[in-house]
């Protein structure tokens, strides 16, 4: 163990930190879609020489986990020259899906990488079979352009080749030209810092630090791992379908605690299925450690030391670790919050005072594009919605927000009218959705869409079937309901649906809430 003052730690990680939040800051405000812009649906983080997170900002969840794959995905297909910039969105090689385009860049000491800085931003195109490139697909070649590790910068000029290439495959190459160049000037700007940090402190410090920071974190969920019970906890819960067949899709977990150290074992889940709610492994890997990493109470930085307790067992063709070509785009969305739910559940029989009723369970994807006459442009628009937080041992749940594997933002009504050919209808909590309790559930959301011009439109959304479950005798939060409004009808929608909208018609949207914690006296 190297030796190191406790303060200097606290304050070389609150640097490395402040790296990547400065990144995330460049990117948002250079980005052109309301996606990356307003909602800040993208993740920055710092690795080491091997690929390792050191740090990252207060981001994706569901990115932050899983990127760690993605640089080790590079550091084995690409020889990194400098100011070189890396690009992929590959689920196979580390990336969650194909929206979640990543850049990556190394930075260079002596001739040799010593760091890279990355981010991934969820781009609302990226080709495939419907606008904002989330179909109900049945393999992950109708999901988008698929894109493994190629250099978008070559020593510090752009890849106009490649570039070209990509923005030839998407419905909005001005929106994707501007947020791809964003991503480029968040990773300039966190290796900018980097060398200067460098530049006053010295190489040798900032690498101690950087591995002090990665065993700091073990040590503390150590700890925390040693506060649970030792014993072996199981849960059990479905996904609704998979948009393809309607049979409901079990995850399920075993969780084997033994002092410091814990075994999370998915093996008795359902195997890959037809649909796109397939997960890859870099995805099971992320929901995971969100969870641990949720269970300590201290401010410690997120990154790879975190992994060192915890061993995963999820078996290859498992709709946890899927085999290619499996469709993809709704696993990082839907699977993620499903294995998030599953895992609390099992520590809720172990650990039940720490541990909250479920949340919406649900990121409410909804996605759509078409031709806008009056702007004579094609569009394609990407968002997720909240819904109800689950009431916990403290306190009610929150009403209205993004809980767990998603920490994106509402989108502005005002930003969304402008940019796109509809009119937002009604956007309010959803009164009576939040299970009863000692401690309520949080209220979800209904957002109404009324078209102006013909869309086309996807829905991949959760919690339709199977309600967010209570916690210790409080009550199920109420299920989701997706209905379209057209020519004076009411039509239930599925929870997984592509379907065609005329001008007038309207999409309702109301998600589920949170489960309530404890008996109501």
């Amino acid at each position: 163990m190297l030796e190191f003052d406790p303060i200097e730690l606290e304050l070389f990680k609150n640097i490395f930190v402040s790296i990547s939040e400065e990144m995330g800051a460049v990117l948002g405000r250079t980005s052109l879609s309301p996606n990356i812009k307003e909602r800040k649906d993208f993740s920055c983080a710092l690795f080491n020489q091997k690929g390792e997170t050191f740090a990252q900002g207060s981001h994706i969840p569901v990115h932050l986990g899983a990127m760690p794959l993605s640089v080790q995905a590079c550091l084995k297909a690409i020889s990194f020259e400098e100011d070189d910039i890396v690009v992929l969105n590959d689920p196979y090689r580390g990336g969650t899906h194909l929206p979640d385009i990543t850049c990556i860049s190394p930075v260079f000491i002596r001739k040799k990488p010593v760091f890279f800085v990355a981010n991934r931003a969820h781009h609302s195109d990226v080709g495939g079979m419907t606008p904002g490139s989330m179909p109900l697909a049945t393999e992950i070649y109708q999901e988008g352009l698929i894109i493994p590790p190629l250099k978008l910068v070559k020593r510090g000029k752009l890849n106009n080749y490649l570039l070209n290439f990509i923005l030839a495959n998407v419905r909005t190459p001005d929106e994707r030209k501007g947020d791809l160049l964003a991503q480029i000037a968040a990773n300039n700007k966190g290796k900018q810092r980097l060398e200067e940090i460098i530049k006053k402190y010295g190489l040798k410090k900032i690498l101690d630090y950087t591995h002090l920071i990665q065993l700091y974190a073990e040590r503390i969920l150590r700890e925390a791992i040693k506060d649970i019970p030792d014993g072996i906890y199981a849960f059990t819960d479905y996904l609704d379908d998979d948009g393809i067949r309607d049979k409901p899709i079990k995850i399920d977990v075993k969780l084997i605690v033994k002092k410091d150290e814990a075994l999370i074992d998915f093996s008795s889940s359902s195997p890959q299925v037809e649909g796109s709610v397939n997960a890859n492994f870099a995805v099971t890997y992320s929901a995971v450690l969100y969870v641990f990493r949720s269970l300590i109470k201290e401010d410690i930085p997120f990154n790879t030391g975190l992994m060192k307790p915890l061993k995963i067992k999820a078996p290859l063709g498992s709709i946890l670790n899927a085999r290619p070509p499996a469709a993809t785009a709704g696993g990082n969305v839907e699977t993620s919050q499903r294995i998030v739910d599953v895992l609390l559940g099992a520590l809720s029989h172990a650990i039940p005072e720490k541990i909250p009723a479920a949340s919406s369970g649900t990121m409410n994807n909804v996605a759509f594009g078409g031709y806008d006459p009056a702007r004579q442009r094609t569009f394609a628009y990407y968002e997720t919605i909240g819904g109800g937080m689950g009431g916990s041992y403290d306190s009610p749940g929150l009403s209205g927000v993004h809980t767990h594997m998603t920490n994106s933002l509402n989108t502005p009504l005002e930003a969304l009218e402008n940019y796109l050919p509809l009119k937002i209808r009604r956007y309010c909590l959803r009164r009576g959705s939040g299970g009863e309790g000692r401690n309520k559930g949080g209220e979800g959301i209904i957002r109404e869409y009324e078209f102006l011009v013909p869309t086309k439109a996807t829905i991949i959304s959760e919690r339709r079937k199977f309600p967010p479950f209570g916690a210790q005798g409080g009550k199920n939060a109420k299920k989701g309901k997706n209905t379209l409004l057209s020519k004076g009808k009411k039509i239930a929608l599925n929870s997984k649906v592509n379907i065609n909208v005329a001008p007038g018609d309207v999409l309702r949207v109301e998600t589920p809430g949170g489960g309530g914690y404890g008996q109501k006296k």
